[in-house]
């Protein structure tokens, strides 16, 4: 069992919900289908919905498909789930600009909440 958290801003915007509301009516369940299987039963059983980005303490979570979702997160306490940036993959690698903003946003949460 894993709790999930959003990464929320200085300013309480919270950038990964605002994502996962732009979706569209066939894309949105499918997010939340997952994200459902990770605080049911934990990391340990999100195979393959998850899978750790090289070179880095981040994780993506990958809804496959046409779409090709991803949403990065970091584990926090022990096996929660910290949501931070999602985005629509178009190529294998994951985009520079999307990991920077993931990194960002998690070091700006470890500074403000030091965990």
């Amino acid at each position: 069992m894993s709790k999930i958290y959003y990464y929320t801003t200085i300013l309480n915007n919270i950038p990964i919900k605002e994502f996962i509301m732009s979706l569209n009516k066939q894309q949105k369940p499918k997010v939340v289908r997952i994200l459902r299987i990770i605080e049911e039963y934990g990391l340990k059983f999100s195979s393959p919905y998850t899978k750790k980005l090289s070179g880095t303490n981040l994780w993506e979570i990958r809804i496959l498909g046409r779409d090709n979702i991803r949403i990065i997160h970091a584990i926090i306490y022990n096996q929660d789930v910290l949501l931070l940036h999602g985005f629509f993959k178009k190529k294998q690698k994951t985009p520079k600009k999307d990991l920077e903003i993931s990194i960002d946003r998690h070091h700006d949460w470890i500074n403000r909440f030091g965990h």
